[in-house]
């Protein structure tokens, strides 16, 4: 797909979205119980019925990816990382050929520097984990062309809620920009009780900084690490998770935002955000 026709197609304005991505391959194992994913996976499937018009493209941005600056994958097939560890061989063999957008990601890239940051093109990597497994559930077909935007290592928050508004102009050129984490991540509090309590209290904050006015919502944002709870729920240093949030908000530009999923899992609160 070329940047021609992605300004030329007669697209609708796409939302923004942060989805959680759960545990590895979780979606397609065994568990038990055996419905730990299933009511996240079902708020997977249905978010394609919740667009305004199949995407041209999908612009994913994954916890799972942190470059000095920010970086794009640019292969127009790109393969799969399988980086996790420790779950049955068949999650090995999962596959999601979805093509990439070369063109596409030269003209992220561009709109990352003009805004004054540090961008690049990884020609040769593929998807990790945060890309593929939430899209073989959202998008199974795979037909989507996908590129993959990187988190910029330092995690500033500021720095993500801007790169994220120099790709706000592509949602009217139907590319749907995704923010793939949890807005749960601390490894250690997963499956235990001691977890519960802080994790709603942390995401009642974020749910109010995300539905918030525009300004405060960013402002919100860029100070999470003043939350209650922030460091129980994202310890220092491991904040990779929550970050694509920033991105998103960013993209979402005036849009409000709102949330659209959240459960309880193992114990730990985890909710999913929409912009527009």
């Amino acid at each position: 797909m070329s940047d021609a026709t992605l300004s030329s197609a007669a697209s609708a304005l796409q939302p923004v979205l942060f989805v959680p991505h759960g545990a590895g391959p979780c979606f397609f194992m065994d568990w038990s119980p055996a419905d730990t994913w299933n009511e996240m996976a079902a708020f997977l499937r249905g978010v394609s019925a919740t667009l305004p018009a199949r995407p041209q493209a999908i612009v994913l941005v994954s916890g799972h990816w942190l470059a000095p600056g920010f970086s794009v994958t640019g292969s127009a097939r790109p393969g799969l990382i399988y980086d996790y560890s420790g779950f049955p061989a068949h999650t090995y063999q999962l596959d999601y050929p979805a093509p990439g957008a070369p063109e596409l990601a030269e003209q992220i890239a561009a709109l990352i520097e003009n805004a004054g940051l540090r961008s690049g093109i990884e020609a040769e990597r593929g998807f990790d984990h945060g890309v593929f497994i939430p899209l073989k559930v959202m998008f199974p077909e795979a037909e989507i062309p996908v590129v993959q935007l990187s988190l910029r290592q330092d995690l500033d928050p500021a720095a993500h809620i801007a790169a994220g508004a120099a790709l706000a102009a592509l949602r009217a050129q139907g590319v749907l920009i995704i923010g793939s984490g949890m807005s749960f991540h601390n490894m250690r509090g997963y499956g235990d009780a001691r977890y519960t309590a802080p994790s709603q209290a942390f995401d009642d904050w974020l749910t109010q900084a995300v539905e918030a006015a525009p300004q405060q919502r960013n402002a919100a944002l860029s100070a999470w690490s003043q939350a209650p709870f922030a460091h129980h729920c994202h310890p220092a240093g491991h904040e990779e998770h929550l970050l694509p949030l920033m991105v998103a908000a960013g993209a979402a530009g005036q849009d409000r935002g709102r949330k659209v999923y959240s459960q309880q899992v193992m114990k730990t609160q985890l909710s999913a955000f929409r912009f527009g």
